[in-house]
């Protein structure tokens, strides 16, 4: 396939938008527009979500069920996702972003 051909006349519009929707995943247009965010499916950020809140769950157990003298468990840490800022890349002036979470259409998707 060549952008050539749509140029040409020899590839319509329409067939060129659904070529481009509905590259893979992987594909070169998918990471510059989503980052690494192209990489992860609905069902890794559901995966992601589950651990997070497993830690949590198990983090709150730990810490009603200790000695009131010892300390306390240190809090989870939530897995990293795409899209999500390390504390060295943010600078003092900015709040950190909220987490990447997929798309109301992925969602559906997946739930459909």
């Amino acid at each position: 396939m060549d952008l050539l051909d749509w140029h040409l006349g020899r590839l319509t519009s329409r067939r060129l938008a659904v070529l481009v929707k509905h590259m893979p995943r992987d594909s070169a247009v998918s990471r510059e527009l989503d980052g690494d965010g192209a990489e992860w499916t609905v069902t890794d950020y559901l995966l992601a979500a589950v651990v997070d809140h497993l830690a949590a769950a198990n983090w709150m157990f730990a810490s009603v069920n200790t000695d009131e003298d010892s300390d306390p468990p240190e809090a989870p840490v939530a897995v990293p996702r795409p899209g999500d800022r390390t504390e060295t890349e943010e600078t003092p002036d900015e709040e950190p972003g909220p987490a990447q979470t997929p798309s109301r259409s992925e969602l559906l998707r997946f739930f459909a």
